[in-house]
């Protein structure tokens, strides 16, 4: 089998003195390439550095999470449009809305997202988006952009079922991650996964963090890593009815289109 980590916070500082054996675990446990996740001008930087180590296995976003919205600027979006023209570079983001810590004022919020929203059309780039507490607003804006956008993931889903049937009408795909293992507020994923149509399903980690609580024997300091993704996968699969093969099978070639990333042949591993 072979999986696809469309979510890895690899820059985070928890990796710094074991990076290179959190990706041989990884390989391993068969994941065949990541999309590391940048959340902000440095990390936009930071994720294309990793990225030219392993340019066949590591991929990367380049964006501006909501919770750092309040430093965007015409200036800032100039530097991510010009980090946008990477080889290595795949979607736009993270961008979007949260409205359940606002650590950046909701006018910011939305004015760093539609810029961005914008930077992937005009770059013809999917957008990875971030969600929290702002459903019907994200759908909102989102109905004016989507028409022109190549594809949208709504990463680590973790909303009601009107949420994701208004996600799903339009068009976007959803990332699930080991929020669905969390018995105090993830089982109501457990029945919505499975209405999520194949092609439109991905898997995530979102590592260091979302440990999936169903992992045994439990990691020390609770550090999620790629290698845990099978976790997650054992979950969903059951929920949705399928073999992990076949989970794995839908779940790799949507990943594959929606970043259009090479076929896993002779795949460097270090």
């Amino acid at each position: 089998m072979e999986w696809i980590d469309i979510g890895v916070n690899l820059t985070d500082t928890t990796f710094d003195h074991d990076r290179q054996a959190v990706l041989d675990r990884a390989w391993q446990a068969d994941i065949s390439q990541m999309i590391l996740t940048a959340t902000s001008l440095a990390t936009s930087h930071q994720v294309q550095q990793l990225c030219n180590d392993l340019p066949s296995r590591l991929f990367c976003t380049a964006g501006v999470h909501p919770h750092q919205a309040r430093d965007w600027t015409d200036e800032l979006a100039g530097e991510i449009r010009r980090l946008a023209q990477a080889d290595c570079m795949k979607a736009i983001g993270e961008c979007g809305l949260d409205y359940n810590r606002d650590f950046s004022p909701r006018p910011q919020q939305v004015k760093a997202l539609e810029q961005q929203l914008q930077l992937a059309v005009e770059l013809r780039l999917p957008v990875f988006l971030h969600e929290r507490d702002a459903s019907t607003v994200l759908a909102e804006i989102l109905k004016d952009y989507r028409d022109h956008l190549p594809a949208a993931v709504v990463h680590c889903f973790t909303g009601e079922k009107p949420a994701l049937h208004a996600y799903l009408d339009l068009d976007l795909h959803i990332g699930i991650t080991g929020w669905i293992c969390d018995e105090r507020r993830g089982t109501h994923l457990q029945q919505l996964v499975a209405s999520i149509p194949a092609g439109r399903l991905m898997l995530e980690t979102d590592a260091p963090w979302l440990l999936p609580r169903t992992l045994r024997p439990k990691p020390k300091k609770g550090r999620n890593e790629p290698a845990f993704l099978l976790e997650v996968a054992g979950l969903v699969a059951s929920c949705r009815g399928e073999t992990l093969e076949q989970l794995a099978e839908h779940t790799t070639q949507c990943a594959r289109t929606f970043f259009d990333l090479p076929a896993n042949n002779n795949l460097q591993t270090s």
